[in-house]
C-alpha cells in the first residue's frame, strides 16, 4: 500500500515539472557558469533565470537574491554576516526558532561572546512586537523572528515588528523557510533586511536555499573564495538545483492560492475528526494565523515516538516535532516554550498536509489513530 506522507514541513516530494527544469543541467548543459563560453554562458543563464523567479515570488530584486545550500546555512549567513558587519555583539530573537537560528545564536554566544535576547511567547507561539522593540539597544546588531514556526505553524506578526524597527539602526531578519511559497510574503512591505528560504519545502530539491539581502545592506561573506554571487557567497553555484529553485519558486507563485486552499480544508477535516474522536486530545498549532496545512497535537500520556513508530507501520508519515531534531530524544522545545508543560511537549505529534494529499487519506488517517490509541502498550 502506498504510504500516506503527512510530513511536508519536514520535506516535499519533488515535483516532476522541476525535475524537468533541473535535468538538461545534469546532462548536456553541464558548464561551469564562471566561464564565457557558450556552455558556461547557458549555466549562467540558468542561475540568473531561477534569481529572478525566486525575486519574483518575493517582491525583490533579482540582485538582492543569494543563492545557498539551503535554509541553515541561510541562516548562518544571515545572522553571522549581520553580527560581523555591524560590529556589534548583541542579538534579539525568539524561543520557538528552528535550531539552524537558535544554535548559530548560541555559538556566536559562545564563540564570539555575543550576549543573547531570547524571549518568550504567547499561548499561541506568537511574539508580542513590543516586545522585540523594547530588547533592541545600541548593542544589537540583528533581530530575528522566524515568518512561521515548522512545528506548531504559528505566523508571527513579521508586518508589525518591521515596521516597529525601521526607527532602529539594527538589522532584522526573518526565517521564512517554512513560509516562503506557501503564503504571499513582499519583502518591501515585512521590512526585512534579510530573509532565508529553502527550496525542499516547496516542491525543489534538497540542498539549494537563498538569502535575501535588501539592497544597500552593509555585510561580511562568510564562505570566502571566488566572487560568485556578487562577492557574498564563493563557490560554483550548484545549477541543477538553482534551476530547480527557481521553477519551485514559478510553480508557488501560479499555484499558491489553490494549494493552500486545498490543505487547509484537509487539515480542518483532519482536527475535527481527531477532537471528536480521541478524548484528552490537545491542539498545539494555533486556531488564527496558522501555515497552512500544519496540525500540531498532544495526547498527553502518549510517548510520541512510539506513536510515530505505530503510525509508520501502517503507512502513515508524521513527525514528533522538528526534522532536524530527531534523532535527539526528548521534549519539542517549540510546544515546551509555548505551553509550559513537558508532558505536553513529549506527547505532541506534527501532521503537515500537502497538496497531493487526498480527503480519503485524511479520512483514514482518522480511523486509524484511535484504533492505535486503543491497543494495549507493548
Amino acid at each position: 500500500m502506498k504510504a500516506i506522507y503527512l510530513d511536508h514541513n519536514a520535506a516535499t516530494p519533488l515535483d516532476p515539472r522541476v525535475l524537468d527544469a533541473m535535468m538538461p543541467y545534469l546532462r548536456e548543459e553541464y558548464g561551469n557558469p564562471s566561464c564565457r563560453y557558450g556552455p558556461g554562458v547557458n549555466a549562467a543563464y540558468a542561475v540568473e533565470r531561477a534569481r529572478l523567479q525566486v525575486a519574483k515570488l518575493l517582491g525583490a530584486k533579482p540582485g538582492e537574491i543569494i543563492f545557498t545550500s539551503g535554509g541553515t546555512e541561510s541562516n548562518n549567513l544571515a545572522l553571522r554576516g549581520a553580527v560581523r558587519s555591524m560590529g556589534r555583539k548583541h542579538i534579539v530573537t525568539t524561543s520557538v526558532e528552528h535550531p539552524a537560528v537558535l544554535n548559530t545564536c548560541k555559538d556566536l554566544e559562545h564563540y564570539e561572546n555575543c550576549t543573547l535576547s531570547i524571549l518568550p511567547v504567547d499561548a499561541e507561539g506568537r511574539i508580542a512586537p513590543h516586545k522585540v522593540i523594547r530588547a533592541v539597544t545600541a548593542r544589537t546588531a540583528v533581530v530575528s523572528v522566524m515568518t512561521a514556526n515548522n512545528e506548531i505553524g504559528t505566523i508571527q506578526p513579521i508586518v508589525e515588528i518591521g515596521s516597529l524597527l525601521q526607527k532602529e539602526d539594527v538589522l532584522f531578519h526573518t526565517d521564512a523557510v517554512q513560509a516562503f511559497g506557501r503564503i504571499p510574503l513582499n519583502v518591501v512591505n515585512l521590512h526585512v533586511d534579510l530573509l532565508s528560504l529553502s527550496g525542499h519545502k516547496i516542491f525543489g530539491p534538497k540542498g539549494i536555499g537563498a538569502l535575501y539581502i535588501r539592497e544597500g545592506v552593509s555585510f561580511r561573506p562568510q564562505i570566502t573564495g571566488g566572487q560568485q554571487e556578487f562577492g557574498l557567497r564563493g563557490g560554483t553555484p550548484n545549477v541543477p538545483a538553482i534551476a530547480g529553485l527557481g521553477m519551485a519558486a514559478e510553480l508557488a507563485r501560479l499555484e499558491m492560492d489553490n494549494r493552500s486552499a486545498r490543505i487547509t480544508s484537509l487539515a480542518e477535516r483532519l482536527r475535527d475528526r481527531l477532537l471528536s474522536d480521541i478524548p484528552g486530545l490537545l491542539i498545539n498549532s494555533p486556531p488564527r494565523d496558522c501555515l497552512p496545512g500544519t496540525l500540531n497535537i498532544s495526547i498527553p500520556g502518549v510517548s510520541a515516538p512510539r506513536l510515530v513508530e505505530s503510525l509508520d507501520r501502517e503507512g502513515i508519515c508524521v513527525s514528533s516535532g522538528c526534522a532536524c531534531s530527531e534523532g535527539k530524544q526528548g521534549p519539542s522545545q517549540v510546544v515546551l516554550a509555548v505551553t509550559g508543560d513537558p508532558d505536553r511537549a513529549m506527547s505532541c505529534i506534527r501532521f503537515s498536509i500537502g497538496p497531493e494529499n487526498t480527503m480519503d487519506e485524511i479520512n483514514h488517517v482518522a480511523l486509524t489513530l484511535p484504533k492505535i490509541l486503543s491497543r494495549p502498550t507493548p
